[in-house]
């Protein structure tokens, strides 16, 4: 027992070392996505730099959907197969914030996935430092669209967890408010599932000063929103977390003329995958009933969906002993419960057990620059967390497949 205490240390030790080393590559690779930040599920600048760079690293990338980019790499022992995983998407956000690598375009990496890129980056080339610790095969995949809640889905579809087959994953998520380096990993349920709609209401246009001879689909639009608000307040039982936000309402180009069309867009927040379901059922019956009172019509499109995210408890435990040894005993808290933010990453969690961990990027006492929320437009991440995440993915990825050759 102590030799692999004493091989844990060790491994430990020198791959921090070794990522620390790589400090100012990993950001200057952090900094050349930021300024060139791309959204969606066609990434084609970003694929095209991640494809690049691992080449470098010697791996042979492989492109198998839209932007969405597979590398593999196995030590001399065969064994099983783990997956790292990283977003690569950015945010419609026109960025505002204190750096001198700000975004040269109408997007910007205000949730970090620019972070997470290099920081897997990092953990490529350090992985193919200590390709002869693997005992198993670590599958490296950069992913589009995180944020449309399609990319996960996609890879999914284009068959990521096969040839080799995964048997487990990982992701790790910078987190702006968090103290530096604190790793935060949740147990069981740790994530909302969020569901996308759009709710399309339908009238007839005509005058403004003759509304008897159209159908407002403003106002019927505007009895939807309200009504929607009942939903949580007494469809859904007090203990169970729900949240219904509309963050969108447009209708109209003038202000006297009735227009033909409302368009409402939203998001359901749950906590349980059938309550997800439930809700969107309850929205469409008010939407479609609310509506026929007024003579209009309301059609209610699903556009996006990410289930509630399950952190396997067994791996949870097991992937936070390591990375207490990492950034250390006390900068790691493991919790039950988690909060209503959303994250696609949650569709490989149903396939295979998962981890997902938040790693800390800066409080405002730390550096008044950081804290801001996460997707404001004035968001900065602590640049000096980019080598822990290199470290945190290779020495998970070593020491998990290495703890698995001895069962």
């Amino acid at each position: 027992m102590s030799d692999t205490v004493n091989k844990t240390a060790a491994i430990i030790e020198t791959v921090k070392t070794q990522a620390a080393g790589l400090q100012d590559e990993i950001t200057a690779v952090r900094r050349e996505i930021h300024r060139f930040p791309e959204r969606g599920q066609r990434l084609p600048k970003t694929k095209a730099f991640v494809m690049e760079k691992l080449r470098e690293y010697g791996y042979e990338p492989k492109e198998i959907c839209e932007s969405g980019i597979v590398a593999e790499i196995s030590g001399k022992q065969s064994g099983r197969t783990l997956l790292l995983r990283a977003d690569m998407d950015a945010l419609p956000v026109e960025e505002k914030a204190e750096c001198d690598f700000r975004s040269e375009n109408d997007c910007m990496h205000a949730c970090g996935h620019d972070m997470h890129t290099a920081m897997l980056l990092g953990a490529a080339k350090l992985l193919r430092q200590n390709q002869d610790l693997l005992q198993g095969t670590v599958k490296l995949v950069f992913q589009p669209d995180e944020e449309g809640f399609t990319g996960a889905k996609a890879m999914l579809a284009a068959g990521v967890l096969e040839n080799p087959k995964v048997d487990a994953g990982i992701a790790l998520h910078v987190n702006s408010g968090t103290p530096s380096s604190m790793v935060l990993c949740g147990k069981g349920t740790c994530m909302a599932g969020c569901t996308l709609f759009r709710i399309t209401v339908k009238g007839k246009g005509c005058h403004g000063a003759m509304p008897e001879t159209g159908v407002d689909p403003i106002n019927i639009a505007a009895h939807i929103y309200l009504a929607l608000q009942e939903i949580v307040a007494r469809e859904v039982a007090a203990m169970e977390p729900v949240v219904v936000t509309i963050g969108k309402f447009q209708s109209g180009d003038v202000p006297n003329v009735i227009p033909q069309e409302a368009v409402l867009e939203g998001t359901i927040r749950y906590m349980k995958k059938e309550m997800g379901e439930e809700v969107l059922k309850k929205i469409r019956r008010i939407c479609e009933l609310t509506a026929q009172t007024f003579r209009g019509t309301a059609e209610v499109t699903e556009l996006a969906s990410a289930p509630p995210l399950i952190n396997d408890r067994d791996m949870a435990e097991e992937i936070s002993s390591y990375t207490k040894q990492i950034v250390g005993e006390n900068r790691v808290y493991v919790y039950e419960n988690g909060g209503m933010g959303s994250e696609d990453f949650a569709s490989y969690t149903y396939q295979i057990p998962c981890t997902y961990m938040l790693l800390g990027a800066g409080t405002k006492e730390e550096d008044p620059r950081y804290g801001k929320p996460m997707h404001n437009e004035k968001v900065v991440f602590n640049e000096e967390i980019l080598q822990k995440g290199a470290a945190i993915h290779t020495c998970c990825a070593i020491l998990w497949l290495e703890a698995r050759s001895r069962q």
